[in-house]
């Protein structure tokens, strides 16, 4: 279905978690993910964070230190920074329950 390759020189990597589950998602969430890492690869993190539409955020309580970007309404991803490295782990790719 739906595979996304990273280049060990990017920035953005997947939980191999993830990486199982990517074909599990529908395409256009699958799609936006891709987007979005690409986008973090080219510009960088923190000129993403700018962008609204992501809704990029802290998250609170067990998830202290994690963050996570809205792929839809349903859909996010969760993701954590080594500011050591420079890189961002996709950690988990879920549909929130609201």
């Amino acid at each position: 279905m739906f595979k996304i390759i990273t280049n060990t020189a990017d920035m953005v990597q997947y939980d191999l978690k993830v990486e199982k589950d990517i074909d599990k998602l529908p395409v256009h969430i699958a799609e936006k993910l891709k987007f979005w890492a690409n986008d973090v690869n080219n510009n960088g993190i923190i000129e993403v964070r700018k962008c609204k539409g992501y809704h990029d955020e802290p998250l609170k309580g067990d998830r202290k230190g994690q963050r996570s970007i809205r792929l839809s309404k349903s859909y996010r991803a969760i993701y954590i920074e080594d500011k050591i490295i420079v890189k961002i782990i996709i950690i988990e790719v879920n549909k929130h329950e609201y």
